[in-house]
């Protein structure tokens, strides 16, 4: 496959202004990629910067024992590189690096990739209709569209508890597990047990002395329907691609139906998770503890097949009694008990709620879009941010899924940002700017049905910040996401052509 290096001539003509048109994105994660891909299939340049030393994003940083997608891999994977080799049917962080690894190698994305080049800052010019982009080590490049493909799962957050330098023992986030500590035989706390903890916590309990779980809440665990493949379905898979497809399509349909189940078939997936329960948790206090107080859906819904086996080990104790403080030795619960730990995992999430992390953006006018985001990132469609011109999200405010793949909401996105920037190279123009009114209105739709949704049925989650607001889910079908975002309306932008002025083209 051609290089977009090989394509100058084309993208300088098509620009009509004897410079090359180009595209900067932020990070070389699944978004990132995807949106490289798309460009270079329009013949677009483009530039990936990515903080660290490899590719992978999310499955590059999580190594943790277990470590695996909870999305079957026909659904967890591009549609337009199906591959064929996955070992089973949920793929483990492993396998899907590599597959990351074989398509930034088969589209030869590589010389167009800046590893180890974080992005400090970024600010839009309005007479040059240019982003200027500056890295942690100073340098400066332009850019004619920024797009952040910097996600919402990579950010570790680690909890504010009292004296947490003070443990003397290992402590890490699940993210960046420490694989040198032998954890056989030792004292291990766990805080959290969102969906990093059911895959990590089996594991470990298999070789250590005691895995205590600090719990704040239970979460909904149900059968993970997983299996491995034979031979010869990869065989058939590699012979009849479209077979492939099939599967996609039906593992695609029932995400849609589990968004249904959330809505209308709550006592179904309790009742699920209950049975699991009762099978594999003998002791009727700990099962107790392992029950959610809220509705299926309202946090993220969790599927393993190893989870309540390990519930059901002597060696796990759940302890809900809270967290008073972190000491040298271990954890003091709010009942004045001493647990004594040897090292202690934090798994309690990321920061998801702030989705460009350390980076500055600054548009019109010198805005700041952190300053803006303050009370709940917005943006229309998820992708585009009035007074924040040819500057796009992937994987944005209220785009994350609870139901279904986010691979599938990537590929909108990125077609949708690849017309955006096709249109520009076609037109001359300087830039394209979301109408207030344009976001607004999609805002307010958005939630209005998250008000009515799953999500906002009581619980506490990393979907909100923290007076409420929905900012992370989407609360529609996917079917619905693409095609709101199949065409670009340019209604809903105000369009600025080289040589005009912002405030003729807002008359127009």
């Amino acid at each position: 496959m051609a290089s977009v290096h090989d394509l100058t001539a084309y993208r300088t003509q098509a620009a009509g202004t004897g410079e090359p048109f180009h595209v900067a994105i932020i990070g070389a994660g699944v978004a990132g990629i995807c949106q490289a891909i798309k460009l270079q299939e329009a013949g677009i340049a483009f530039t990936i910067f990515e903080k660290a030393d490899d590719i992978g994003g999310t499955w590059r940083d999580n190594t943790y024992p277990g470590c695996s997608c909870d999305v079957p891999l026909h659904l967890y994977q591009y549609s337009f590189e199906m591959s064929p080799e996955w070992r089973n049917k949920f793929a483990d962080h492993k396998q899907i690096k590599a597959y990351l690894d074989r398509v930034v190698e088969k589209y030869g994305l590589g010389p167009d990739i800046r590893l180890s080049t974080p992005v400090a800052s970024t600010e839009f010019d309005e007479a040059a209709g240019l982003w200027r982009i500056t890295t942690e080590a100073g340098d400066e490049i332009d850019a004619n569209v920024l797009v952040a493909g910097t996600g919402q799962l990579n950010r570790p957050q680690l909890p504010d508890i009292p004296g947490r330098d003070d443990f003397k023992g290992d402590a890490w986030h699940s993210a960046t597990w420490n694989h040198e500590v032998d954890l056989k035989s030792k004292r291990i706390g766990v805080i959290g047990n969102g969906a990093s903890a059911i895959q990590f916590v089996p594991e470990i309990a298999k070789v250590a002395g005691e895995v205590t779980i600090f719990q704040r809440s239970a979460s909904w665990v149900l059968p993970r329907p997983e299996r491995q493949f034979f031979e010869w379905e990869k065989s058939l898979y590699r012979a009849m691609p479209w077979l492939m497809w099939i599967q996609r399509t039906r593992m695609w349909l029932n995400g849609e139906q589990l968004l249904l189940s959330f809505r209308h078939m709550g006592w179904a997936l309790s009742k699920a998770h209950r049975k699991e329960a009762e099978t594999y948790v003998a002791d009727p206090e700990k099962r107790a503890k392992l029950e959610p107080d809220y509705d299926p859906g309202c946090k993220r819904v969790l599927f393993s097949n190893d989870w309540w086996p390990a519930m059901g080990r002597d060696n796990v104790v759940i302890e809900t009694g809270g967290i008073e403080r972190i000491t040298e030795t271990g954890i003091r619960t709010k009942d004045g008990e001493e647990h004594a730990l040897d090292v202690i995992v934090y798994a309690t999430g990321f920061d998801t709620t702030h989705f460009l992390g350390p980076v500055d953006v600054k548009g019109l006018g010198g805005r700041d879009l952190r300053t803006e985001w303050q009370d709940g990132a917005t943006a229309h469609l998820g992708i585009g941010v009035a007074g924040y011109p040819n500057f796009y999200l992937l994987y944005g405010p209220n785009t994350n899924l609870g139901h279904n793949s986010i691979i599938y909401m990537i590929e909108c996105q990125t077609a949708y940002v690849t017309q955006i920037a096709r249109k520009m190279i076609a037109d001359n123009l300087a830039y394209v700017d979301v109408r207030p009114q344009a976001q607004a209105a999609w805002d307010r739709g958005v939630q209005e049905d998250n008000a009515k949704s799953v999500f906002a049925s009581g619980c506490t989650s990393w979907y909100k910040t923290a007076d409420g607001r929905i900012t992370n889910n989407w609360p529609n079908s996917t079917l619905t996401y693409w095609r709101k975002t199949k065409r670009v309306d340019w209604d809903d932008y105000a369009v600025v052509a080289r040589g005009q002025t912002r405030a003729r083209a807002a008359a127009e």
